[in-house]
């Protein structure tokens, strides 16, 4: 690990930023443990960890832990897409139905409520889509689908009654498809910003369209040639020494267990590997990720994207150049906040810091898990971060998110020209 002054950084500041977010969060009971890696110019020149891996069983939080990434599996599907798109397998402003015939004559909700009766279908009244769904539209969350704990219209009140999106849906990704051929969509694709399963409908397209699995795409094509060794749909037997367990706050204050580490399904393969939310993953597999992004999709030799299109990951492709805040369909469930940021490639972008009121810079591209893990990539500083820790449903996650960033930023010396 090189030394911070090196890279422009202050190795004292960054010592300030374990010492706050262990105090404020470890120490205080809203976190099990966490473990932070600041990499800039070229060097890792910041990992610090504190805390617990599993209270229960009283296991320190460790360099190789394994950790439900959740939604930053949704970068990953990004690239994996991306790179079919370089090989002419695809276009982002190719209609879905191109690939997914069955979604040809896809209908809008416009009325209706769903059976609460099991087994039992729901009565919908629907209208045509203004125009087809495009896959543009699935990389930025436009495309009118839904996920169903949103809670908020009927549509995803069905996406809970049938489990859309369900690890271990019949059929995997096939049956997932089947599924969403049958519902209403929430909204004309391109109206509005609703957060979504349409990253796993990406990985349906990768798998389609490579002619293997999404997992066996993502093994031989990403994860083997990166060397991200642990990451994966699942963890076998002989590392679930390694596995975290997840937490969830209590009435009162401190945690409980929302997913043993010694019991958790993720000990057995999924039937649907979902490229929303599926993997798991570690700290150095992550950011060997987030590495090979910022070098402009080249690390260690070889290739997996073109610098131009890891550019493409710094753009806003919202319709006319408009933010989450000004397309959202609600205030709901999303990794960030509304606030100066637009969408990427399977990312949030960061258009506008007046708005977002925090450090960083325009371009800079990031995400995050359920269980309050959290990346990003600053190209113009030629720095990334990733956060691991282990804590689904805390109202800290954007708060912790926050204060991380500041105090990372705050720990540079110097700006890249």
């Amino acid at each position: 690990m090189a030394k911070p002054e090196s890279v422009g950084m202050s190795g004292k500041r960054l010592q300030l930023l374990d010492k706050v977010m262990t105090e404020r969060y470890v120490d205080s009971g809203m976190l099990p443990g966490l473990h932070t890696q600041v990499f800039r110019r070229g060097e890792l020149v910041h990992s610090g960890m504190s805390g617990m891996m599993d209270i229960e069983r009283k296991k320190p939080w460790r360099e190789d832990a394994i950790v439900r990434i959740y939604s930053m599996t949704k970068p990953i599907t990004a690239v994996a897409l991306m790179m079919l798109v370089e090989e002419g397998k695809l276009g982002l402003d190719d209609a879905v139905a191109t690939y997914i015939p069955s979604w040809k004559n896809l209908r809008v909700y416009a009325s209706g409520i769903p059976s609460l009766v099991e087994n039992t279908a729901s009565q919908f009244i629907t209208t045509p889509c203004e125009r087809p769904m495009k896959v543009v539209d699935l990389v930025t969350h436009t495309s009118g689908l839904t996920y169903g704990f949103m809670s908020r219209t009927a549509v995803d009140a069905e996406y809970r009654k049938l489990k859309v999106g369900d690890f271990q849906t019949p059929g995997g990704l096939e049956g997932f498809i089947e599924q969403l051929s049958k519902l209403p969509l929430d909204f004309s694709p391109g109206k509005l910003w609703n957060y979504s399963v349409s990253i796993d409908v990406m990985g349906y397209l990768v798998q389609k369209l490579s002619g293997m699995t999404f997992g066996e795409f993502l093994r031989t094509r990403l994860f083997e040639p990166l060397g991200m060794k642990d990451t994966a749909f699942s963890v076998p037997a002989n590392k679930i020494e390694r596995f975290a367990s997840c937490y969830m706050p209590k009435a009162g204050g401190g945690l409980r267990v929302q997913d043993d580490a010694g019991k958790s399904t993720y000990a057995e393969p999924p039937k649907l590997e979902s490229g929303g939310g599926g993997l798991v993953s570690t700290m150095h597999d992550y950011m060997r990720f987030c590495r090979m992004m910022l070098a402009g999709g080249t690390l260690d030799g070889v290739q997996y994207l073109s610098p131009k299109t890891v550019e493409m990951f710094s753009i806003n492709y919202l319709p006319d150049g408009k933010m989450i805040s000004d397309m959202s369909a609600a205030v709901t469930f999303t990794e960030t906040s509304y606030n100066g940021v637009g969408f990427s490639i399977g990312c949030g972008v960061t258009l506008d810091r007046s708005q977002s009121r925090l450090p960083g810079s325009v371009g800079e591209y990031f995400w995050g898990g359920a269980a309050s893990t959290a990346f990003w990539i600053d190209p113009k500083e030629d720095l990334t971060v990733v956060f691991m820790t282990q804590v689904m449903g805390s109202d800290a996650r954007l708060t912790l998110r926050r204060d991380l960033r500041t105090l990372v930023y705050s720990a540079m010396t110097e700006r890249n020209l």
